[in-house]
């Protein structure tokens, strides 16, 4: 009896200890007190010294093929930026802008999309892409001061992380929720199916949504004429290797559901090809500049959401949010409307690379009260986690407020008009959607 109390009372330890080491590290990843980084290692460190779970869970995220899709994504990312091809994207792009200020803002917005297909990193693409940004303003006359050059950066920001999560492999949220859901149970998520799933509503429909709050909260105009911009010399030997390389990996993802191959081991193929001599377009020594902070922080995430998993710490919650959480059998709309709020509702706490990891963990309850399967399920959490209402909830829209100098105030205004029309507009369009691909029973 007293050998049956004590693994009780260890067992509530336990579980209290994981509580704490949750909230401890989700606290300093939301308020970034200290770097991500840092929060990152004191989380195995702690992990490890409490004896929480075994080794092999506090470090699953190592094993997780979304953590190799993140560090591959980071070197095609440096690639890109090295060759000039990015450059030359946007180039191409300048050329094809209309010389109004809406289709200005339409276009950066289209191509924020685009280019996710083929750079997997929110925060290279920024890097990449908001100094050119400011050059295309800047030849079309927006000049810094105006409302339209503050609107095309936020656009463009707000757009990187927002709409990119309707493509797999595109952004740090969308990992995190394949690697926790692939962690905890054995779920494989397919590129094709899960772009067809959310491209429609959280792509189109949410970039339309947001050209529209843009023009509206930051009303300017443009002159009517092209600017004239110097060209380019021919591609390099080493860009038309990287498009190459690009244009296979991307046929590749496209076709996962047919070769089976999934999407983290093509990136990491394709990062491979990127890095060999003569073949590739990197010294092996680019690799050091890979900000692998990133990667750890992923696999961090992952690790935590398998202790909070094994620990019961998860049932835990899951038990505690489903008392007050309108869930039941038989009422699939509000079921969706539910569990989207619950989404959205970690992003104030979580951030929204964090918010997947806590949804996540939680899925199988869900899935238990609302009816629905467990794939429904994960995926609902995506039209939450996608509505963004504040700037610190995407570290991407923080990079372009810092590299655009540009005011948290005008930042937030985007923000909150674009997450409150995402929420009234675009999710009861993606629930009809959902039912009508037969997602939803």
């Amino acid at each position: 009896m007293g050998a049956a109390a004590a693994s009780i009372i260890g067992g509530q330890g336990t579980v209290v200890a994981a509580g704490g080491l949750l909230v401890l590290c989700m606290g300093l990843w939301a308020t970034g007190l200290v770097a991500e980084i840092v929060t990152a290692l004191m989380f195995f460190a702690l992990a490890m010294l409490l004896k929480l779970a075994p080794a092999q869970t506090v470090f699953s995220g190592f094993a997780s093929s979304a953590f190799w899709l993140v560090t591959s994504g980071m070197v095609v990312g440096l690639a890109m930026n090295r060759t000039g091809l990015g450059d030359r994207l946007a180039r191409a792009l300048a050329v094809r802008l209309p010389a109004s200020y809406p289709g200005f803002v339409a276009g950066l917005v289209a191509f924020s999309f685009a280019l996710a297909f083929v750079m997997p990193s929110n925060l290279g693409r920024i890097a990449l892409m908001v100094p050119v940004v400011i050059a295309l303003c800047d030849a079309f006359g927006l000049e810094a001061g105006r409302p339209g050059r503050t609107g095309a950066l936020l656009a463009f920001g707000v757009a990187t992380p927002m709409l990119s999560a309707a493509i797999l492999p595109a952004n740090v949220p969308n990992l995190v929720m394949a690697g926790t859901a692939e962690t905890l149970f054995g779920i494989h998520l397919n590129y094709l199916p899960y772009l067809f799933l959310h491209a429609p509503v959280l792509g189109f429909v949410k970039g339309a949504l947001l050209v529209a709050c843009t023009v509206l909260i930051f009303p300017d105009r443009l002159d009517g004429k092209r600017p004239e911009l110097a060209p380019l010399p021919p591609p390099s030997g080493a860009e038309r290797r990287l498009s190459v390389i690009l244009a296979v990996m991307l046929a590749l993802w496209l076709t996962d559901g047919w070769h089976g191959i999934p999407p983290a081991w093509i990136g990491l193929a394709a990062a491979v090809i990127c890095l060999l001599p003569r073949i590739g377009v990197l010294s092996s020594q680019s690799f050091g500049e890979i900000p692998l902070r990133t990667c750890f922080y992923v696999a961090a995430l992952f690790g935590l959401t398998a202790i909070v998993n094994e620990t019961g710490l998860g049932a835990d919650l899951g038990h505690a949010l489903l008392s007050v959480a309108p869930l039941e059998p038989g009422a699939p709309a509000k079921n969706f409307a539910t569990l989207t709020g619950l989404s959205i509702g970690f992003l104030f706490t979580a951030t929204a690379n964090g918010a997947p990891a806590l949804y996540t963990a939680l899925a199988e309850e869900f899935s238990q009260a609302s009816g629905f399967d467990l794939m429904s399920v994960l995926m609902v959490q995506v039209v939450g986690y996608s509505t963004l209402f504040l700037p610190y909830q995407a570290p991407p829209i923080i990079m372009t407020m810092d590299l655009g100098r540009l005011s948290l105030a005008d930042a937030t205004k985007l923000t909150l008009a674009t997450g409150v029309a995402s929420l009234l507009i675009a999710t009861p369009l993606a629930y009809l959607w959902f039912r009508l691909t037969g997602r939803l029973a």
